[in-house]
């Protein structure tokens, strides 16, 4: 009998410990403001920043407000942060590792750098 009420004790702690695992009915998270990074999947057709070997790649030219997709191939961690101002600034793992952020909505030529490694250079154009 003991061994049976000592299997139901162990039971319901790991019930009422595991109760508090679930998907909770908290208010959503606040939408990110333009120039600030989300992470997440890929959103297919978007405009998208790959790194890759400590490059940027290609100039991109997106619509004003797009979302781009910036991509880090490399291992080590990248941001793609703004020259001048706070037009935008985001942070990336690497490996893999996804961030987006809002081009900004005034048209120009927006450049570019990693803050890790400043030699890194590209250039966001809006049109």
């Amino acid at each position: 009998m003991r061994a049976i009420q000592a299997k139901a004790t162990v039971l319901l702690m790991a019930a009422l410990l595991l109760g508090g695992c679930g998907s909770g009915t908290g208010s959503p998270a606040a939408s990110p403001g333009p120039g600030t990074a989300t992470t997440g999947a890929v959103t297919p057709g978007a405009p998208v920043i790959t790194i890759k070997d400590f490059e940027y790649g290609a100039p991109l030219t997106v619509a004003p407000g797009t979302i781009v997709t910036v991509t880090n191939m490399d291992s080590a961690g990248h941001t793609v942060t703004a020259d001048q101002g706070q037009a935008f600034d985001v942070d990336v793992r690497g490996s893999g590792g996804t961030a987006t952020f809002t081009a900004p909505s005034a048209p120009g030529s927006y450049p570019y750098f990693c803050t890790y490694h400043p030699n890194m250079r590209g250039t966001l154009i809006i049109k």
